[in-house]
């Protein structure tokens, strides 16, 4: 081949290429559209094999909760549940021992978590969903196992501890408001200054064969509803760590705003007005914690990858 003959067709290519990323950008832009409602896809027969652009599946797991699971790091971007003291009330012949953690079998084997990545990850396997928050059926309770609810968490002195904590003040807060409480629970990423080179940077691990994001902190929103109808929002913010026992949750406590920013969600919408709320982050209840003693089947440990021993447990 000479070199203009090359040249040509490297040229070819190149002009190739261009019309690829444009059609690429083309068909990305009008597929939104068309998810907005904007054309018909009738409209042509370009978009005929558009790909499954959605990075999340939304799964109503139970009729008082659910998940929206993030394709790409194979945990909940949030979940959302409806707790009243009907649902934290232990039912007949209800045993935590029977809920087995699982795959979820209704998401794609590609995007699915599995156990085999928390298998000797050193992380417990989180719920955002607590078990006991819905164990007044054992069909519940099960479905709160399953591995798109859950995410890694630190173990000791978070998990087990702080977030617990946070989880059993939730349900203690569950007997004061009639109208029961909404918790949007899920993970976050938030970055972290440098000291090398004082810059932000992003920094999460993943761990597992399917590459499991272990999130740098976890929120959970509550919005509690009096008997008058009237709105309380309580917004927490811990990171994905050992917290010193002696912190009070309301050390934890911070604007919506910023959970909103970094989740990419509103709450304060159409749904809730701002005329229906009555206090944000304003606890007015003492509660005495009691976390109970775990059994010794459920502080079985998944060691870390080190022949260091590990205390992390399966929670």
């Amino acid at each position: 081949m000479t070199g203009g003959t090359r040249r040509m067709a490297y040229a070819q290519g190149i002009g190739t290429l261009a019309a690829g990323v444009a059609l690429g950008v083309l068909a990305t832009s009008t597929y939104f559209r068309l998810w907005e409602g904007g054309i018909s896809k009738n409209e042509s027969a370009l978009f005929r094999f558009t790909p499954d652009l959605s990075t999340q599946s939304i799964r109503q797991l139970d009729p008082n909760f659910a998940v929206s699971y993030d394709r790409r790091t194979r945990i909940p971007l949030w979940t959302i549940e409806h707790l009243t003291r009907d649902t934290i009330t232990m039912g007949n012949n209800v045993d935590r021992g029977k809920a087995l953690f699982r795959e979820d079998e209704q998401i794609h084997p590609f995007f699915r978590a599995t156990l085999q990545d928390y298998r000797g990850s050193g992380f417990d396997r989180g719920h955002m969903i607590p078990s006991a928050n819905h164990r007044h059926s054992q069909e519940s309770m099960n479905r709160t196992f399953l591995l798109s609810n859950i995410a890694p968490q630190v173990g000791k002195g978070f998990n087990r501890d702080k977030w617990a904590q946070l989880e059993t003040y939730v349900r203690a807060l569950v007997k004061h408001y009639p109208g029961g409480l909404w918790i949007l629970t899920g993970p976050l990423y938030l970055p972290r200054l440098d000291p090398i080179d004082n810059k932000l940077y992003v920094k999460y691990q993943v761990i597992g064969p399917n590459q499991v994001a272990v999130p740098t902190h976890f929120f959970k929103i509550l919005i509690a509803q009096q008997k008058s109808g009237q709105l309380d929002i309580y917004s927490y913010l811990l990171p994905n760590e050992p917290i010193d026992k002696t912190l009070s949750l309301d050390e934890f406590l911070v604007a919506p705003e910023l959970i909103e920013q970094n989740a990419g969600f509103l709450i304060i919408t159409d749904k809730i007005h701002k005329n229906k709320i009555h206090a944000i982050n304003k606890p007015w209840i003492d509660f005495k914690y009691d976390l109970p003693v775990r059994s010794q089947q459920q502080q079985k440990s998944l060691p870390l990858p080190s022949s260091s021993p590990s205390t992390s447990s399966a929670a």
